[in-house]
């Protein structure tokens, strides 16, 4: 395991069609991941007793139930986004046992990889990381990105 300071991540972009995507934990911040994979597919399952409101509009399969090893078999990443650390960690362990990348959010040190700040128009997607180290300083270049290609309409063509 890597100390955070020593992560380094590689931006690619992954073909996630027809492959299984989990997504561990119904919260606030489960919500904040769902969301923004909405975007890129419909076809993901979040697993967690219970569910904040909000993702019943999402295309995805809600499963309202205590998580176990057995959710993540087959799954090609797993969006670990509980708000309880140990659990966190075991479904992280979980994730590597069945050969699935994870991203333990709000946790760099454990992720397989991480989530850029993503601006997307039609088939352009610009994503913007800072190695998990400035999250802020990412959004507010995505943003600047965002808004100049709305006032330049060739700049994304």
């Amino acid at each position: 395991m890597h100390k955070d300071t020593d992560s380094t991540f590689l931006p690619v972009a992954l073909r996630i069609s027809g492959r299984k995507i989990v997504i561990v934990g119904g919260g606030r911040v489960g919500l904040h991941k769902a969301t923004i994979l909405s975007r890129f597919t419909s076809d993901a399952t979040v697993v967690s007793p219970q569910f904040r409101e909000g993702f019943e509009q999402l295309p995805f399969r809600l499963v309202r139930k205590t998580y176990e090893p057995a959710d993540l078999q087959g799954a090609f990443l797993v969006y670990v986004c509980t708000e309880n650390e140990a659990l966190n960690r075991r479904v992280k362990a979980d994730a590597e046992a069945a050969g699935a990348l994870a991203s333990v959010c709000d946790n760099p040190a454990l992720c397989d990889f991480i989530s850029p700040a993503i601006h997307r128009e039609g088939d352009v997607c610009v994503a913007v990381t800072s190695n998990a180290r400035d999250v802020r300083r990412s959004i507010r270049v995505r943003d600047r990105i965002a808004d100049l290609a709305a006032t330049d309409a060739t700049l994304l063509e």
